[in-house]
């Protein structure tokens, strides 16, 4: 079993990215508490983030049973310096556009309910410093940025999550006005005829700092139908955990499946979709929760997640790993290197 890439603290959620030749993760910083395991996430109770760096991975293989060097540069955001931020700091993303550093994240407001800030650097490794409100719009968990190869580096906003996430409150329209506490929890729609609830996404607008645009269904659909999924498919319809990343012109769309414990994806034409469900990155872990990225990095591919190993299976405290990808000619990932 490959060994965690950080063990002076419990990490999880990890986003990797390639900045100026380095990679770069900013995951979730878990820490101990004595709150009791519920389906509303109340004991993932993080409250601030760090930033870690690797140079290289040359050496490293899904076999290698020593961790590459990882460098951690420390507290860069805490919830004490957001003032909308009443508590839990979960799964953050990262992005560099036009010489600028933005981190995002999610936390719940003063009314619990929860919105997606950003905060803005000079450098990757930050110290970032946030802006006073929630991004205009936004709402749930999970953000993950995508800045796109094109000229203008147009920039994308991915987010969502069920259950502890709240996307379920928001069936009545893609804006925080539609939130129906009614729905608060472990519940989702269901039932025959029924279709699973979308991720949702946004065009960044210049500033990296608001929407340009409305907040928009992103629609994953059934290969064998090319209907949306299913709601009662919880083996491929979203949960959490969204990822964007791009290969030989093609979008890449990846998530959770939550209660199925998978990391899927689906593949498009471009950013907004539709995106067509096409198959899994990694089959369920030590732990209830995985979450992820996909990056390129020194010519190879690689799967970042998470665990609860060192913990012991204890949820709440996990800690991330690195897993390389492989493609085949028609684009399939896998992580088993073909022959």
């Amino acid at each position: 079993m490959a060994p965690p890439l950080i063990t002076h603290l419990y990490t999880a959620d990890p986003s990797a990215h390639v900045f100026d030749g380095k990679l770069y993760i900013y995951p979730s910083h878990d820490r101990e508490t004595d709150i009791q395991f519920n389906d509303n996430g109340d004991q993932y109770d993080m409250t601030d983030y760090h930033v870690f760096s690797l140079d290289s991975l040359s050496s490293y293989t899904s076999d290698s049973s020593e961790a590459p060097k990882v460098t951690d540069h420390g507290v860069v955001l805490s919830a004490e310096q957001v003032p909308w931020v009443s508590r839990q700091l979960w799964a953050p993303d990262a992005a560099c556009r036009k010489g600028k550093y933005y981190l995002y994240f999610p936390a719940r407001d003063a009314n619990s309910v929860f919105r997606i800030g950003v905060a803005a650097g000079d450098s990757p490794t930050g110290p970032f410093a946030p802006e006073p409100e929630p991004i205009p719009g936004s709402f749930s968990i999970d953000p993950a940025s995508f800045v796109n190869d094109d000229a203008d580096e147009s920039a994308y906003l991915y987010f969502g999550g069920l259950w502890g996430g709240q996307l379920q409150c928001y069936q009545g329209g893609n804006a925080p006005e539609h939130f129906d506490a009614a729905w608060l929890g472990p519940q989702e729609p269901s039932g025959p005829g029924a279709k699973a609830l979308f991720p949702k996404v946004a065009k960044l607008a210049d500033d990296m700092r608001s929407f340009e645009g409305p907040v928009r269904d992103l629609v994953i659909l059934a290969p064998e139908t090319g209907e949306p999924i299913e709601a009662d498919d919880h083996d491929r319809r979203f949960f959490e955990a969204a990822w964007m990343h791009k290969y030989r012109g093609r979008y890449y769309f990846s998530y959770s499946t939550g209660d199925s414990h998978y990391l899927v994806y689906a593949v498009g034409d471009g950013p907004l979709g539709p995106f067509t469900y096409a198959g899994r990155l990694l089959e369920p872990v030590l732990g209830w929760t995985t979450h992820h990225s996909v990056v390129e990095f020194e010519g190879r591919w690689w799967l970042f997640h998470h665990d609860c190993e060192l913990s012991n299976g204890v949820n709440h405290l996990r800690s991330v790993k690195v897993k390389e990808l492989f493609y085949d000619g028609e684009g399939r990932i896998s992580t088993v290197k073909p022959e």
